[in-house]
């Protein structure tokens, strides 16, 4: 008889099986009615729950989840329509793993965070907080849209790696991460270049043709904000890896990263973004330099200033659009440089009778939303310096400018301290790509962008962490 009544077990499942077929019902009702927002969000409610529980857990994974949002954050912004506010995702990973930390301060060595580069962090960080009241007076949105980019990343990120993601298998992990997300940028890529576009890819295509359709040629941007970044970080990563494949490592190893450097370069030029060249040529010049390797430097030098001999003076690869659109970069009577260089001689001008510029905001994406009554936002920075400058006046651009340079150079100085040779390889590639995207930034808006700003950020932090785990081979 006890047979004949349902167990709880069975009802329960029943129970569940109903339930499910509704919601799925409900669900696909409202993905007919409102598109792929409604599934879109469930995922991500079922992938932040579990998110935020490890991340209490360990807070070192909000760090690793922070840097791979930072590469993937536009597929989101493509793929979901709405307009959802994907960047602000990264503020939110950024605070909500600072309260995870709190929730387990005793685990953490806050001395760490007593160094040079958090007390810069510091200053410009200040220093952005007092542009509030700049003569200027620009708008609060449109100050604090740049002020997320300029300083509270920076601000927010470096402690935190200093403080939990400060080991030698931190670092390892790392690398693997930015080269392993970049190698998939460039094969998303050459899919757009020779298969085709995803419906987000080509709504963005038709809304940005001018700039990424040229001579009827795509400038491929793959899952980065535009073709400029993508450019510019596919050059930053090429180098890492090229240096890496030049290190003392196993062989297999060697030629998986020699590899990942050519196709990344690939990346680069399919990008068609000119001023990657320089974060490339700028990169293995400092990476050069601080190798402490007389023969190194010798032959580097002589194939750098060969290749440049080749697209400056030859017509070697004409044919091929790519290397041709690299060409005009080194061509003075380029139009669009011109016109690059005109616009800074009207930013010279205006800011000649304002040392403390328009104010953080007023150029720029954020200018032209927020601050469109204001001169500034009339005229394309083209060059993250010109914006700096234009931003802050050239007080706080030689401020800025300052401290990147005191960064770079304390970067340099304590890589040619390193004893470990492993250790030391990782350094000079973080390094030179440091430099390479610092130098780049000078032709187009790369350090303050994503992914190359929290690349660059983690990048200082572990090459001002990096004596405490030097070690030497003779030791």
């Amino acid at each position: 008889m006890n047979q004949l009544i349902p167990s709880f077990e069975t009802r329960f499942r029943g129970l569940a099986l109903a339930l499910g077929m509704l919601l799925a019902l409900v669900v696909g009702w409202l993905t007919v009615n409102q598109g792929i927002l409604v599934p879109g969000l469930l995922i991500v409610v079922a992938l932040g729950g579990p998110l935020v529980i490890a991340l209490f857990y360990e807070p070192r994974v909000g760090v690793i989840a922070l840097l791979s949002y930072c590469f993937l954050l536009f597929v989101l912004a493509r793929e979901i329509p709405g307009n959802l506010p994907v960047g602000l995702a990264v503020d939110g990973l950024l605070l909500l793993t600072w309260v995870a930390v709190a929730f387990n301060n005793e685990r953490y060595d806050w001395h760490n965070l007593q160094n040079d580069l958090c007390f810069l962090a510091l200053a410009w960080f200040v220093i952005n907080i007092l542009e509030l009241g700049n003569p200027a007076s620009v708008s609060f949105a449109g100050w604090f849209q740049e002020f997320r980019s300029a300083s509270l990343y920076w601000f927010l990120t470096v402690p935190l790696v200093m403080l939990i993601f400060n080991q030698k298998k931190d670092l390892n992990l790392f690398l693997y991460l930015i080269i392993g997300l970049s190698v998939l940028g460039t094969l998303n890529g050459l899919k757009q270049l020779y298969i085709g576009l995803s419906p987000g890819e080509q709504i963005y295509l038709n809304e940005n043709a001018k700039t990424h359709m040229l001579w009827g040629k795509l400038r491929v941007f793959s899952f980065y904000s535009d073709a400029g970044q993508f450019g510019a970080s596919q050059a930053h990563i090429a180098l890492v890896a090229l240096i890496l494949a030049l290190g003392p490592f196993k062989p297999w190893k060697r030629v998986l990263l020699l590899s990942a450097a050519v196709l990344l370069i690939v990346g680069m030029f399919v990008s068609g973004t000119r001023g990657a060249l320089f974060a490339l040529i700028s990169g293995i010049a400092v990476a050069l330099i601080i190798s402490k390797n007389i023969k190194a430097f010798v032959f580097g030098s002589m194939l750098t200033l060969a290749g440049f001999g080749v697209l400056k003076y030859t017509h070697i690869g004409d044919d091929n659009y790519n290397i041709y659109r690299m060409r005009t970069a080194l061509d003075p009577n380029d139009p669009s440089l011109n016109v690059r260089l005109h616009n800074q001689l009207v930013l010279r001008d205006y800011l000649s009778s304002r040392p403390l510029g328009g104010g953080v905001g007023v150029i720029g994406n954020s200018g032209i939303k927020y601050n469109s009554d204001k001169f500034l936002s009339t005229v394309p920075p083209d060059s993250y310096w010109v914006k700096v400058w234009a931003m802050y006046g050239v007080v706080g651009f030689v401020i800025w400018l300052g401290i990147m340079l005191y960064i770079l150079g304390k970067c340099c100085g304590i890589v040619w301290n390193t004893r470990d040779p492993v250790l030391r390889t990782k350094l000079i590639a973080l390094t030179a790509g440091v430099a390479g995207s610092l130098f780049c930034s000078y032709g187009n808006e790369v350090i303050n962008f994503m992914p190359s700003a929290i690349i660059v950020y983690f990048s200082w932090a572990f090459v001002f962490m990096s004596p405490r785990f030097d070690v030497s081979p003779l030791d």
